[in-house]
């Protein structure tokens, strides 16, 4: 997969894993198009890059995501590269008391049904593309949940399943490659509540993205997740003991 002179979307691109994304992108001669619901913070986003398209958008809200799919097709009918980037999470224990269905409701609708709506509403122009890609960013937790995110771990396992069985069938119906990136603990405002200043920098993240689609390296363990995914095959348990160890 060529990763120059594409047009690409970045959900969520306005900061932390997406806006790193972005900038490399960016600087590669790509033409970037980044959503966010906070109009300030996607502009202040959007004078630190070149090459890039700014759009308020909502992917949990249906009227947003129809306004930005017909704005792409309009204004950028060469879009060939989508990062599914936008993510919700809740740092919490579960208990009688910890509102988890309300919490797993936002995470769900924003990790994973929120990608298969967009996803779903871009496929027929993607598809028209010589070359197109589709990366849903997940997490280590895809594969061993964290005690302390449950619900969020829950929501990036729906999301893995849905990008492999994606992948499967784009492989026989299209041109379009179904990449999933998986990075561990990143230093973000995002992972904050969850230690994330022990984290990774999100440019490495964006570096890994990068050197795996010029590589077809579909499934893409960032960091840790490569390890952990590892001792998960070698043994389960000893992976989720590893993954909730006190740090």
């Amino acid at each position: 997969m060529k990763t120059t002179k594409n047009t690409v979307l970045i959900t969520g691109g306005s900061a932390g894993i997406g806006f790193e994304i972005a900038r490399l992108f960016a600087t590669k001669g790509n033409h970037v198009i980044i959503t966010g619901r906070d109009q300030d913070r996607l502009q202040r986003a959007a004078a630190q890059l070149k090459n890039v398209t700014p759009i308020v958008s909502d992917v949990t809200n249906e009227q947003d995501i129809n306004r930005l799919v017909d704005r792409l097709a309009s204004d950028f009918p060469n879009l060939n590269i989508v990062v599914n980037n936008a993510g919700k999470a809740f740092a919490y224990q579960l208990s009688g008391e910890a509102n988890a269905f309300e919490k797993a409701g936002e995470e769900m609708l924003t990790n994973y049904l929120s990608i298969i709506r967009l996803t779903e509403k871009l496929l027929p122009s993607l598809s028209k593309q010589p070359e197109a890609a589709i990366v849903n960013v997940s997490s280590i937790v895809a594969f061993v949940p964290g005690g302390r995110v449950a619900t969020y771990s829950a929501s990036k396992a729906a999301l893995h399943s849905y990008t492999q069985a994606l992948r499967l069938t784009l492989v026989e119906t299209s041109a379009i490659k179904v990449f999933e990136l998986m990075p561990p603990l990143v230093n973000t405002d995002f992972s904050q509540d969850i230690g994330g200043a022990n984290g990774i920098a999100p440019q490495v993240v964006a570096e890994d993205l990068l050197a795996a689609l010029e590589n077809d390296q579909y499934e893409i363990h960032v960091g840790g997740t490569a390890q952990l995914y590892q001792l998960f095959l070698s043994s389960p348990a000893n992976a989720l003991q590893a993954m909730n160890a006190p740090r």
